[in-house]
């Protein structure tokens, strides 16, 4: 079981950004579902369920970010600061 975390603003903000974007690619099925997208990226499921309905979970890893940016062309930028548009042109 993870610890409860305090996150700062800007971690909040990023995490809050990555589930818009997991959610715009599964609805625009760019992957098939979540289950399909947690095994093709190795991002553990039951972690970002956990995570979502709990931002304070210490569950939230860098590296959910990556797959989002190489596989899906959301932008870097936008994931990390929100300036510019949610995928990369």
């Amino acid at each position: 079981m993870s610890r409860r975390r305090v996150y700062n603003d800007d971690t909040k903000a990023i995490m809050e950004r990555f589930f818009v974007a997991l959610d715009m690619v599964l609805q625009n099925k760019l992957a098939k579902n979540l289950t399909t997208y947690c095994d093709e990226h190795k991002v553990d499921r039951r972690h970002l369920y956990a995570q979502r309905k709990d931002p304070d979970r210490g569950f939230f890893e860098v590296g959910w970010l990556v797959p989002l940016v190489n596989s899906y062309g959301v932008s870097s930028s936008w994931l990390l600061t929100g300036k510019g548009m949610m995928f990369a042109q």
